[in-house]
């Protein structure tokens, strides 16, 4: 089998403050029982990868989700790595194939083979060719006109360092930098709708977490779409109690539609907000971005510098020292902070750059009554535990998620916290594997919730769990 496909299994690389140090082994790593379980859970999450992927990229789920997401692949990606270099390198690669000449990257990549009625909005809704011809979408492939959390950059870097030798012969770096700065530019310069710096999202679904309570308020103003006018394909393989209402569903209908109507251009929107996780992961991926521009022999410096700026900016537009966590800011609703706890106001302990007692605030915050993590739960909840809106099956009002678990282990780790982070990585760990690697699950039982066989899910399982392969 050509090596650029085949799983394989590849030495770790050397840490850094974008990939953290494991901490000491497990006790039971060494022993020989364990270690069959270890190895069991990491042809299992494998096999999830492997019956998801395309042959140029892995959909999430295979009836749920049947098309290329853009930050699940950048998840997906990251944990490929660690089987398949090569293909972790063309998931990336498939996706920024279909970025539009604005530089935007496209939030889904229609499989053309899959019947419209599969998903809903489908191409025919989004009709990316003509409505976004004047913003370049692509004419060759189909795609949405909204974007995603930009987690890209730092996926291509990690996936680089799994297998140097293999991406510098395949010039993977060389390829994907001119995309990802072009991605990261869009974003800077066309999405600071606030003038402070910070880049807006224009839609729930770009920010990933659609039907999170953080957005109630910005979307109480949107008339939403006649129930008549869209059929929710979503329902036919989820569990309606765990799914955004039909009234949220309208309202994302409407959004996205407007939108398209304006031929995707910004600024006119009736939802703009800045949002903490958004900008969170920007952060992290200028900082790897520079260091894909120091692999390539270029100065990283003003990328450095620049995700610096936009640290502070985060700082003083979005953290709250009495919730103790960042908020997100309604731009279209006055400008004020939006005051529900969800876990996007949390991911920003990802970044290296955070004053101290910021970082401390947000420890004491996740383990404290609202998210109690390593208390009453063991992945971190999607939303505030005492909120009102909480539900702990509903999609992002309460249910954990195992990509923000993720990120949340590495911010743990990275400010120091090496206990608790180890407890984070057990959970996504055991929770991944007993649940049949769930899209989420109910905080509280670790019940699966969505659907299983979900890519993200296994794909990140696998990282975490790759240091618990390792011997003494």
């Amino acid at each position: 089998m050509d090596r650029t496909a085949q799983l394989t299994t590849r030495p770790s690389e050397p840490a850094t403050a974008y990939d953290p140090p494991p901490s000491a082994l497990s006790p039971s790593a060494a022993d020989p029982a364990s270690a069959a379980c270890d190895a069991s859970l990491r042809v299992r999450a494998a096999r999830v990868l492997e019956a998801n992927w395309t042959g140029a990229s892995t959909v999430p789920s295979r009836n749920l989700y049947p098309h290329q997401w853009s930050w699940d692949s950048a998840f997906i990606a990251i944990g490929l790595r660690h089987l398949s270099p090569g293909r972790a390198q063309t998931e990336l690669e498939t996706l920024l194939a279909a970025q539009w000449g604005d530089g935007r990257v496209p939030h889904i990549v229609f499989n053309p083979s899959v019947p419209l009625d599969a998903y809903f909005p489908s191409p025919d809704f989004w009709r990316s060719a003509t409505a976004g011809r004047a913003t370049g979408a692509p004419r060759t492939v189909q795609t949405s006109g909204i974007v995603q959390p930009p987690v890209h950059a730092l996926a291509a870097w990690l996936v680089h360092r799994a297998d140097p030798a293999l991406s510098r012969a395949r010039g993977f770096l060389a390829r994907v930098y001119p995309r990802l700065a072009a991605w990261h530019r869009y974003l800077l310069h066309r999405r600071d709708l606030g003038g402070g710096g910070l880049v807006s999202v224009v839609h729930p679904w770009e920010q990933g977490m659609d039907n999170s309570p953080c957005w109630d308020a910005p979307l109480a103003r949107i008339v939403p779409a006649r129930a008549r006018t869209f059929r929710r394909a979503d329902l036919d393989h989820g569990a309606p109690e765990d799914r955004p209402t039909d009234l949220d569903y309208g309202r994302y209908v409407r959004l996205a539609a407007d939108y398209r109507d304006a031929g995707y251009a910004d600024g006119g929107g009736d939802f703009a907000v800045e949002d903490p996780a958004f900008n969170a992961l920007l952060i992290v991926s200028e900082h790897a971005l520079a260091r894909i521009a120091q692999e390539l022999g270029a100065a990283g410096t003003a990328r450095h510098a620049r995700a610096e700026r936009l640290t502070a900016a985060l700082v003083e537009r979005l953290w709250d020292p009495a919730a103790g966590m960042f908020l997100c800011r309604d731009l279209r609703g006055g400008g004020g902070p939006v005051r529900e706890r969800g876990v996007t106001g949390l991911v920003p302990l990802l970044l290296p750059g955070l004053p101290r007692t910021v970082a401390a605030g947000l420890v004491r915050t996740l383990r404290g009554p609202h998210f109690s993590l390593g208390d009453r739960t063991r992945l971190v909840p999607s939303y505030d535990l005492l909120g009102e809106a909480f539900n702990a099956h509903r999609y992002w009002r309460g249910p954990a998620w195992f990509n923000t678990s993720w990120l949340l282990e590495r911010g743990l780790r990275a400010h120091g916290e090496s206990a608790a982070a180890d407890a984070l990585r057990a959970a996504v760990v055991d929770l991944a594997d007993r649940t049949g690697f769930a899209e989420y699950v109910d905080p509280y039982t670790g019940e699966a919730c969505g659907a299983t066989g979900f890519s993200w899910t296994a794909a990140l399982a696998l990282d975490l769990h790759k240091d618990l392969l390792k011997r003494p």
